[in-house]
C-alpha cells in the first residue's frame, strides 16, 4: 500500500490574472520548490510537479500526514503574499491537500490507479488550508493520530459511483474562545444538547416536520440526493430539491459543547444567527450553531426562492 498526496494551490488562475504570467510563474515556481523540500524532508517522493501543485508518494500514512500538516503549518506561520502591480499586496496563498492509500502502478516515471484518482479528487474538494483524507488513511494511522481526523460523512467524489467517507484533518488547535460569529464570542457551552431543524419551502412556509438532534451522537445531513448514499443510516437527513444544493451539502454534528455545521458543498452555505442580516459565509468551512437562526443553502437568504433551513437550540 502506498499513500498518495495531491497538493494544489488555491486560486492559481486569479493569481496569474492579477500578477501577470511572468511574475506569477516565478512566484508559483518558488512556492512549489519550497513545498517539495518540505515533503521530501518527511520521506515523501515527489513524482511530478503539476504547475501549481505537487503529486507525492509516501510509504506510510503517518509520514504523509506529518508532511501535509507541516506544509499547512509553514504557510500559516510564514504567510506568503504575492506582490501585485505597483507593489500592491495580494492575500496570502493557501494550499488544498488530499490523501488516499492504495495500490499504485508506475509507468515511465508516472503513477496511475484508483487511489491516485481519489487523492486528486480530495484535493479538489478541500478548501484553502484544508487536508482531506479517506477512511483507508485514517484506519492505518496510530491511535493518537486517528483523533486528528474528523468525519465529514459520505461524499460522492467525481468519477466514482459509490460514496466515500471523507475525513478532515484538524491540523491546528481550534481554541473555542477564538471561534466567533460577527465579533461575538460563542465560547460558552450550550446548556442543552438538542437542536431542531426545519426546512422552509420556496414561499417561506414551513415544509415537513422538524428534525430534532440529541447530543452527543445526533447528526444530520442536508443535501439534494443523500438518499442514494451509503453509510448514512446513523444520521437523519433533510433532502432539499434545488439545483443550488449539492448532493451532500452540509453536515451538523455535536462537537464537545456545541452543534457545528460543516459545509462540503459546491456553492457554499450562509448561516444567519438570530434575525441578523449579515451571514457567516462558509465554503468548505465550519461554524457553530448558536441559539436560533437560518441556514441558507447554495445562495444567500435574499436570493430568489432560497432553500433555507431554520435551526433552534432546545
Amino acid at each position: 500500500m502506498t499513500t498518495i498526496v495531491f497538493a494544489d494551490l488555491v486560486g492559481s488562475t486569479g493569481l496569474y490574472e492579477s500578477l501577470g504570467d511572468a511574475a506569477a510563474s516565478r512566484f508559483v515556481t518558488q512556492l512549489i520548490t519550497t513545498l517539495s523540500k518540505t515533503f521530501e524532508s518527511h520521506r515523501g517522493r515527489v513524482v511530478k510537479l503539476l504547475g501549481d501543485g505537487l503529486f507525492v508518494l509516501f510509504s506510510s500514512e503517518a509520514d504523509a500526514l506529518a508532511a501535509c500538516v507541516a506544509v499547512q503549518q509553514l504557510l500559516q506561520d510564514h504567510p506568503l503574499h504575492p506582490s501585485g502591480p505597483a507593489g500592491t499586496t495580494q492575500a496570502a496563498v493557501q494550499m488544498q491537500l488530499g490523501m488516499e492509500s492504495g495500490d499504485v502502478v508506475e509507468i515511465d516515471g508516472d503513477c496511475f490507479g484508483d487511489a491516485v484518482n481519489s487523492a486528486a479528487r480530495l484535493a479538489d474538494l478541500a478548501g484553502g488550508g484544508q487536508i482531506l483524507a479517506t477512511a483507508l488513511v485514517r484506519n492505518a494511522l496510530p491511535g493518537v493520530l486517528k483523533n486528528l481526523l474528523h468525519s465529514l460523512g459520505p461524499l460522492f467524489l467525481r468519477g466514482k459511483t459509490d460514496a466515500t467517507e471523507v475525513f478532515r484533518v484538524q491540523w491546528h488547535d481550534e481554541v473555542e474562545s477564538d471561534v466567533t460569529i460577527m465579533g461575538a464570542s460563542i465560547a460558552a457551552p450550550l446548556r442543552s444538547g438538542r437542536l431542531s431543524l426545519r426546512l422552509y419551502s420556496a414561499d417561506g412556509q414551513v415544509h415537513g416536520h422538524a428534525v430534532v438532534l440529541e447530543s452527543p451522537h445526533g447528526r444530520a445531513h442536508i443535501g439534494r440526493a443523500m438518499q442514494s448514499a451509503e453509510g448514512m443510516d446513523t444520521a437523519q437527513s433533510i433532502v432539499v430539491s434545488d439545483a443550488r444544493v449539492s448532493r451532500l451539502h452540509c453536515s451538523i454534528a455535536w462537537r464537545g459543547t456545541h452543534w457545528v455545521l460543516g459545509d462540503v458543498s459546491s456553492f457554499g452555505t450562509w448561516v444567519y444567527v438570530g434575525e441578523q442580516s449579515k451571514a457567516v459565509a462558509l465554503r468548505r468551512g465550519e461554524c457553530q450553531l448558536v441559539g436560533a437562526g437560518y441556514i441558507s443553502l447554495g445562495c444567500e437568504r435574499t436570493a430568489d426562492a432560497a432553500p433555507v433551513v431554520h435551526y433552534q437550540s432546545l
